[in-house]
């Protein structure tokens, strides 16, 4: 029994099965974590998101911004976008079980046994892991009530470049929370964000994420980053995204072992 950590598919539904396949993945006895950015970009969205929720309590699946997106688009909160690749998803027959199913994804997947975290984007560095999972809790709560749409509409509200505080209002703290898990590549020690700078240089002032956590007993697995082609330069926090819809590669790594496997897109 083996547990593998897959990288941003994006709807590079080829590239999953022959990873799967070069892995000899059986969902009968192994586990298939994916670090979001299920959808968009590649071609087969619909194929992907249709085999991943097949494989039921195998397969544990967080949220990343393009998954988001599509819970904005398929809602009304957005338009598509002139690169966006989810027409086929968009008009499927089973688009609202396909929805429902996205909207109780977590945000963040801990495993208490193994101490690893996933999530899509990082942990910002004033948070622990236990205030991740409560304020990751948070915003799946938002994602998952009747008022979801609400919620879409302050999720997608650019956040203003500003340092956590607990005591901020909930829709501007769901915001946030939304901002760190699914978007944060660069940010200061006091949590601000740089959402402009997407390569590997950050502006003046800011530094990776993962730069400011120097706990090595919390293993933090994370996708999000293409840039990085899997190199953090800290053995314990794991970049996963190769930028296969990039027409690279797609990586997936044992959680035991921490044996990385990949395939050319």
């Amino acid at each position: 029994m083996a547990t593998y950590a897959v990288g941003d598919i994006q709807g590079c539904y080829g590239p999953l099965r022959r990873l799967l396949d070069k892995l000899s993945f059986d969902p009968q006895y192994d586990e298939l974590w994916v670090v979001g950015d299920l959808v968009n970009r590649g071609p087969e969205s619909l194929a992907t998101v249709r085999y991943l929720k097949g494989l039921g309590d195998r397969c544990t699946v967080v949220l990343g911004n393009h998954d988001l997106h599509l819970l904005a688009v398929a809602s009304g909160v957005r338009q598509s976008k002139d690169k966006d690749t989810l027409a086929e998803l968009l008009a499927a027959p089973d688009l609202d079980e396909l929805i429902q199913w996205l909207r109780f994804r977590p945000m963040l997947h801990h495993d208490e046994l193994r101490q690893v975290t996933m999530v899509h984007a990082g942990i910002p560095p004033m948070w622990t892991i236990a205030k991740a999972m409560d304020q990751a809790r948070e915003l799946e709560q938002a994602l998952r009530s009747p008022d979801y749409v609400y919620w879409l509409k302050k999720i997608f509200k650019r956040p203003k470049p500003r340092p956590w505080d607990d005591n901020l209002k909930l829709k501007k703290r769901v915001r946030l929370t939304a901002a760190y898990l699914t978007q944060m590549r660069f940010c200061d020690a006091r949590c601000v964000l740089d959402l402009d700078s997407k390569g590997t240089t950050p502006n003046p002032g800011f530094a990776p994420w993962f730069s400011f956590r120097e706990n090595p007993c919390e293993q933090i697995i994370f996708g999000h980053w293409a840039a990085l082609m899997g190199c953090t330069g800290l053995d314990y926090i794991h970049a996963i995204d190769t930028g296969c819809v990039w027409g690279k590669r797609l990586t997936a790594i044992n959680v035991d072992s921490w044996q990385r496997t990949d395939v050319i897109a």
